[in-house]
Parts: structure tokens; C-alpha cells; sequence
């Protein structure tokens, strides 16, 4: 993947039918739902009094099936081999759509709405197995660029969905159309989905609890046994809360400040929606192919900085009530208003692709789906929230749109701040991605000598006091690292320490006790499956050569016989943070976005383990 572009996955058969066929979904779910809100207001299939009773009721019944049915979806898709589940939901689209094309003919509204009820049903059905198959289908280095195609494909097929609906319905016999196209988009994505491979069951033998209810919370209860998925999947919520508020509020933003055009409701959903495309697609340049944490809090940022400023940009706005799509994009002063839309919503993307990357790592594999069906059900009700809570700001309030948005940029950073500090490791990485993309270039070889799971060690030598930064920066998995007290304790470094849950250290005749915890601790993070990295210099070299290896290692090795990952750093040696020229830290910054190399060798059996010899396979790498 390194080398070549996240679009060749387009080309893959185990990708491209999957890719299609939910974006076929996608579409034709946006095509119906947005049909008939278009014909209860204007098409004369309601009377006009019931017209905004039934919009509303419409938007409602399409989602209560993601509460209702979501949790029973996960157990089927985690029970089912995928693909076979996929054609079946497919095949139920295109029964659905058939029934829904002779109700649009009949004009029939009751028919129509409880058909928009199971389009939601089949979707609910369909979320959990299209997010929990990617895992199967796909390398962990293609898990983020595979995710940004989806998320891609769904904002675009959910602009055209919605744009084709308009479309159709300024047609004459515009009901004919609306009935031959859903139905002729279901039996696509049904013939896509038959080309998808297949993908196994993750749990043949789980059993099926049937109770809607029961099952939304054991799912829940699932979802929160490991923290930093569970508030993934709250941080991915929160981007639907934000993405609903900002969609729903369009309309009334371009009536309210943009003089009431239709027109530039459509432009404004089409910014939004390719910038969290475009947005989707710089993620994965940007994490090196890889699940990319540190990621994640620059989507943050991004999205308050460009909401704040969207409130700035409203008073430059030159508004004629009249003002067309060509008229309003050649005014200059429209120009950072269009770009803080795009900008808000491509920082989004950045934000929840390697969320949803994360929790499809880190679920277990026997109840992925059902993960990822909890995620759904969050996602449902976040988006409900920030329904009310546009009703509660907006009618009750009297708050402006613009104020409203502004609200949400300033929440957002509130809601970003909660999550990171639950889950440290969010702003470890980003820490460490500034770093390692501000300061260094580094460079990865062979890293996939480090086992994906399960304890072992990693020994590396120490050129600087930035190693462990660019180290943790290298490898997806969580690294506790054993460093001398002096610095884990630094000034600035120590907080950051701390926070990666690294393990100080020091000579046994300096601090007895302290010794002995760490070597404790190490072994309680290898009972625990953590990787463990130490550097047995046991200090920065003072001359760019390796010091000697200690026997610190072998002792790890005896209490724990796991594996040993040799390693070894190149480049750092008279960087600002080494003692070439006088001690690091204190003379002048210099070798600003050098080249630096991180070198992984073959795994060592415990049995073969010691000082000498991986001190001398270290020396190798640094040297091939």
C-alpha cells in the first residue's frame, strides 16, 4: 500500500463489489427517503396541514429501526458467513422497492411510510456485516484506506441519492420514474453483492437472542468492556451529531442568510459532502497507511477552527434574494464561507476515519459485528439529539443558525477534550505524529517482524531522547517503554510519559526499590499480552556508538520467555535531542525534517536470548 494508491483497492475484487454494493445502499436509501419528502410537500400525496407532521414522522420511522433491530443484526452478522448475508439483504432491498414502486404509483402514503420503515429495517440489518467484513477482506495496512473509500462512497451516494430525487421529481410522470429508478438501483446493488467473496462467520456457534431489547444491552455492555473502543464509538456518534446538525440546518442557514435559494441548499450539501470525501481520502495519506490515532485529534481541531471562523465569515456575505449557484460562487467575499463548509467537513472525515479503522481492530473477532451494531445504535441516537437539540436552540432559544453553529464548533472542542482525556493514547499519538512529521522524516523497515498480538519485547538502541516518541510513532500497538528515571522525569517529557504509561527505571545501587518495581511492572505488562520495549544501553550514547548491552534483558526473558523483536535507529545521532556537541537539549536546534530509519529484525526465541548477541544484531541493522 505504501506504494501505491489507496484507489488501487478499486481495482480488487475482495473490495470493489462490496465498495459498489453499499454505496448502491447508500444511494437508493437517499433516493426513496428524499422522493417522498419531496411528494408529502409538494406532490399532493398528504393534505397540507399533515404535510410537516409527516415529514418529521419520516425522518423518525427511517431510524427507529436502528434501535430496534441493530443489536439482533450484530449477533446475525457475526453468526453468518457475510457474503451470503449481504445477497439475502440485498435480495430483501429489491422486494422492498418493488412494493415501494407500485405504492409511489398508487399515490399511497401509509404504504410509503411503513416501506420507509423496513428500508430502514434492511439497513439496520446491513450496517453491522458491511463494517465488520472489511477486517476479513482487507490487510491492516489497507483497513484506513478501505475505510476512507467507504465513507467517500456513502457521502457522495447520500448527495447524489439526495440531488437524483430532486431530479426526478421536476419531471413530468415524475412518479414513473421515481418507481423504475429505486427499483433499478436495489437489483444493482444486488448484482454487485453477488461478486463479493466470501467472507467466514466470526462466531458460527453463537446463539441468537431475539429480544430487541435485552440484546441492546448486553450490546452496549460489549461495547464498553474496552474503553478506548467504546469511546471510539462515542467520538463516531459525535460526528454524526455534528453532521446532522449542520445537514438538517441548511435549509433554513440559506433561507436565514443566503436569501431562500434552493439552489444554494444544493451547494451547500454538495460541499459538505465532498469535502468529508476529500477529507476521508487525505486521512490515509496522512497515517502512512496504517490506524493512525494521532490522526484524530488534528480532525478536531480542524472542525472548531473552521465552524468558529464559518461564524466570522457570515458578515462579508453580499446576499440578493435572487442570487443563482454562478452568481453567488463568483462573489470573492462567498469564497471563505464555502471553503469553512468544505473545511468543517473534511476535517470530519479525518476525524472518524481512523475511529472507524480502530474499532474494527480492536473488536474481538467473535463479536465484531455487534461492535459495530452498538456503534450503530449510538450513532441513531447522537443524530436524534441533535435533533432536539437543534428544536431546543432554534425554536425554544430563539438562537440563530449562525450562533447555533458556532455552538457546535465550541462543543465540539468540549466533547474532544472529554474523549482524549479518557483515552490518553489519542493525544499520545498526536504528540508523536507532530513529531515525527515536523522534525523528522522517519522511515519504516520491516516493522512486520512486530507481532500484531500477544507479549513480546522490543530492544533498540538509544541515540536520543526522542527514541521511544518515534518508536511508539512506528508501530500501531500500544508500547510500554522502560526508560531511566532521568528521562521519564524530564521537564516538558514527563507529563507526555506518563500519560504512554512508560516504566522508570535506575541503577539498583542508586534506587533498590525502584528497580525492582520496574521489572514488576514489565511483567505484568507481558502477563497482560502489552508489548515491552527497553533499551539496554541503559543510557544516550555519548559518541553515536552502541554502549554495551546490560544483563537486564536476559533477567525479563527468564520471568517472561517471550519473543525478542531486535531493533535499531539510524539518523538521530546530532539531532537536537542527542549529546552529540555537548549535552541534548541544550545546544542549538539544528537538522530540522531529517531523514531518520527504524529498523526491525526477525524475532529472537527466548531460548536464544542474550546481552552479547542482540547487541550485535542491532549493530547489524543499523548497518544493512
Amino acid at each position: 500500500m505504501s506504494q501505491h494508491s489507496q484507489f488501487s483497492l478499486l481495482s480488487k475484487r475482495r473490495f470493489l463489489p462490496y465498495f459498489l454494493t453499499q454505496a448502491m445502499g447508500a444511494f437508493n436509501d437517499n433516493l426513496y427517503k428524499n422522493a417522498l419528502l419531496l411528494m408529502i410537500a409538494f406532490g399532493g400525496i398528504s393534505q397540507q396541514e399533515n404535510s410537516a407532521l409527516l415529514t418529521n414522522l419520516a425522518a423518525g420511522i427511517f431510524i427507529l429501526p436502528f434501535f430496534l433491530f441493530s443489536p439482533v443484526a450484530g449477533q446475525i452478522a457475526d453468526k453468518m458467513e457475510k457474503s451470503l448475508l449481504i445477497r439475502r439483504v440485498k435480495l430483501l432491498e429489491v422486494v422492498i422497492m418493488s412494493l415501494a414502486a407500485i405504492s409511489v404509483l398508487a399515490g399511497s402514503v401509509w404504504s410509503l411510510m411503513a416501506l420507509l420503515f423496513l428500508m430502514g429495517l434492511q439497513s439496520a440489518i446491513f450496517g453491522p456485516v458491511k463494517f465488520a467484513l472489511l477486517p476479513q477482506h482487507l490487510s491492516s495496512k489497507e483497513l484506513v484506506a478501505g475505510n476512507a473509500l467507504v465513507e467517500m462512497g456513502t457521502f457522495i451516494a447520500i448527495l447524489t441519492g439526495t440531488i437524483c430525487a430532486g431530479i426526478l421529481f421536476d419531471l413530468s410522470d415524475y412518479r414513473y420514474w421515481i418507481a423504475i429508478a429505486v427499483v433499478l438501483f436495489a437489483v444493482f446493488g444486488l448484482i454487485t453483492s453477488r461478486f463479493i467473496p466470501e467472507a467466514p462467520a466470526n462466531d458460527p456457534d453463537l446463539r441468537i437472542n431475539w429480544n430487541p431489547f435485552t440484546e441492546l444491552k448486553n450490546t452496549l455492555r460489549q461495547a464498553r468492556e474496552k474503553r478506548a473502543v467504546f469511546l471510539s464509538i462515542v467520538a463516531i456518534s459525535w460526528f454524526w451529531f455534528i453532521g446532522a446538525s449542520y445537514l438538517t440546518q441548511f435549509p433554513g442557514f440559506s433561507k436565514e442568510y443566503l436569501g431562500g435559494s434552493t439552489q444554494l441548499v444544493t451547494l451547500l450539501l454538495t460541499l459538505f459532502s465532498l469535502g468529508v470525501a476529500a477529507g476521508s481520502l487525505v486521512c490515509d495519506k496522512l497515517s502512512g497507511h496504517k490506524v493512525e490515532l494521532g490522526i484524530v485529534p488534528i480532525g478536531s481541531i480542524g472542525m472548531s477552527i473552521f465552524g468558529i471562523d464559518l461564524w466570522f465569515a457570515l458578515d462579508q456575505l453580499n446576499i440578493s434574494q435572487t442570487m443563482t449557484i454562478t452568481e453567488f460562487i463568483s462573489q470573492p467575499a462567498h469564497w471563505r464561507l464555502m471553503l469553512d463548509i468544505t473545511l468543517v467537513s473534511a476535517f470530519g472525515g479525518m476525524f472518524v476515519v481512523p475511529l472507524q479503522a480502530l474499532i474494527q481492530q480492536r473488536s474481538d473477532d467473535k463479536n465484531r459485528a455487534q461492535i459495530i451494531a452498538a456503534n450503530n445504535v449510538l450513532n441513531a441516537l447522537f443524530m436524534v439529539a441533535s435533533a432536539v437539540t437543534g428544536i431546543i436552540c432554534l425554536a425554544i432559544l430563539e438562537m440563530s443558525i449562525g450562533d447555533y453553529f458556532l455552538l457546535l464548533a465550541l462543543m465540539n472542542l468540549i466533547v474532544a477534550g472529554y474523549v482524549y482525556s479518557q483515552v490518553p493514547e489519542f493525544a499520545l499519538r498526536f504528540m508523536i505524529w507532530i513529531l515525527s512529521h515536523s522534525m523528522y522524516r522517519v522511515r519504516h523497515k520491516n516493522l512486520s517482524h512486530i507481532p500484531e498480538h500477544g507479549p513480546a519485547v522490543l530492544v533498540c538502541n538509544h541515540i536520543s531522547y526522542v527514541d521511544a516518541l518515534l518508536i511508539a510513532g512506528a508501530c500501531q500497538r500500544p508500547i510500554r517503554f522502560v526508560m531511566d528515571k532521568s528521562i521519564a522525569e524530564l521537564p516538558g517529557l514527563k507529563t507526555f510519559f506518563r500519560l504512554a504509561r512508560t516504566i522508570p527505571i535506575c541503577p539498583p545501587r542508586t534506587d533498590p526499590e525502584m528497580y525492582q518495581q520496574a521489572f514488576e511492572r514489565i511483567k505484568e505488562e507481558l502477563d497482560a499480552g502489552e508489548l515491552v520495549c527497553i533499551f539496554p544501553e541503559g543510557k544516550l550514547t555519548r559518541d553515536g556508538n552502541i554502549n554495551p548491552f546490560k544483563k537486564g534483558i536476559e533477567r525479563i526473558i527468564q520471568q517472561n520467555p517471550v519473543p525478542v523483536i531486535p531493533m535499531a535507529l539510524d539518523g538521530l545521532w546530532g539531532s537536537f535531542f542527542s549529546h552529540k556537541d555537548g549535552h541534548a537539549l541544550t545546544t542549538r536546534p539544528r537538522r530540522f525534517w531529517s531523514r531518520v530509519t527504524l529498523t526491525a529484525g526477525p524475532s529472537v526465541p527466548a531460548a536464544e536470548v542474550n546481552a552479547e548477541n542482540l547487541q550485535q544484531q542491532v549493530t547489524d541493522l543499523i548497518h544493512s
